[in-house]
């Protein structure tokens, strides 16, 4: 404690400085706090829901595409997801330069446009293997040639077919290449604020290495993000299991099949008059098709006839229902 006592001396040093204004004895003043608004119905609020069954998709893609590349070039290929991530297109775009295989394309029924995007050193390797080269990496990069354009045309339309594939696992589309471009102020998707979902895959062997860029835009997959979550796809498989077993419980079901040889109209005096061997007007012959009903339900036409004394029916048409035809 007698270390923390001011001497005189030290004492008659401090008023000093502090008469000459060396020492600061005004009081620091607060920091306003800066408010920053923060907008709840952005998309970055909402990305916390999960696309779960996008890592099913991309797991099936990764298997397509890596028999696909070793089938068609004849050599082994690695294929594997490198990142992950949701940037705005703006920033997303800053990090391609010129040339780069840029792909724009639609997930019908999905609204909007998805980007496929090729870094210009495996183009290049690409091609090269394409035309019996081993796909070394070229020293400098060039802009691609119209044979090269071509070329490149050719893979994404491979990478989109598989792609294609892939997502029948939770949600069936139809891709369509819509255009190609290799200068990124040419790519037009979304605003530049808009996120997307990013998703890369490394493609290497032992020669060389390079990737390619999966972009979605999240306002393209918003409306059905539902069916893309964990527990849908569990309830999808639950539905799949069971229905074998409703399958096989159905066929052993006894139904009620009656064939209805006509019909007619009469009024119920008619009818409180009928008397034994009166004769009823049916409207059909033995040359029209007869009706078949199960449980009540019209579900096929057919000939009457004999088969071995007993009277018989031959199916001859299938009736379809209302519910069938909305469904289809």
């Amino acid at each position: 404690m007698a270390d923390q006592i001011l001497s005189q001396e030290e004492i008659d040093a401090l008023l000093s400085a502090m008469d000459s204004g060396e020492v600061d004895v005004e009081e620091e003043k607060p920091r306003e706090a800066k408010i920053k608004s923060y907008d709840l119905t952005s998309q970055g609020s909402m990305l916390r829901d999960q696309f779960d069954a996008l890592d099913e998709i991309y797991d099936k893609f990764i298997s397509l595409l890596n028999n696909t590349l070793q089938n068609t070039l004849q050599r082994a290929f690695e294929v594997k997801i490198a990142s992950k991530e949701v940037v705005k297109f703006g920033d997303f775009l800053q990090a391609f330069s010129n040339p780069t295989g840029f792909s724009i394309y639609n997930m019908e029924p999905l609204i909007g446009s998805a980007l496929l995007a090729i870094e210009p050193n495996l183009v290049f390797s690409l091609i090269d293997c394409m035309f019996g080269g081993n796909g070394r990496p070229l020293e400098k990069i060039r802009e691609f040639t119209m044979i090269e354009h071509r070329m490149v045309r050719r893979f994404a339309g491979d990478v989109l077919g598989e792609l294609e594939k892939a997502w029948e696992v939770a949600y069936p589309v139809q891709i369509h290449l819509k255009k190609m471009e290799s200068k990124p102020e040419f790519v037009n998707l979304v605003n530049p604020s808009d996120l997307l979902i990013i998703v890369v895959f490394s493609i290497s062997n032992p020669e060389f290495t390079g990737n390619i860029h999966v972009a979605t835009p999240y306002l393209m997959l918003e409306p059905i993000k539902d069916k893309l979550t964990s527990s849908y796809l569990r309830e999808k498989d639950m539905a799949h299991s069971f229905r074998h077993q409703l399958h096989a419980l159905l066929r052993d079901t006894d139904v009620q099949v009656v064939a209805e040889l006509g019909r007619m109209h009469c009024s119920m005096r008619d009818i409180m008059e009928l008397e034994v061997e009166d004769v009823l007007r049916l409207g059909t012959g033995p040359q029209d098709a007869v009706q078949l009903n199960v449980e009540s339900i019209p579900k096929y036409f057919g000939m009457p006839g004999v088969v071995k004394g007993n009277r018989a029916v031959q199916v001859t048409e299938l009736i379809e229902s209302p519910f069938e035809t909305e469904s289809e």
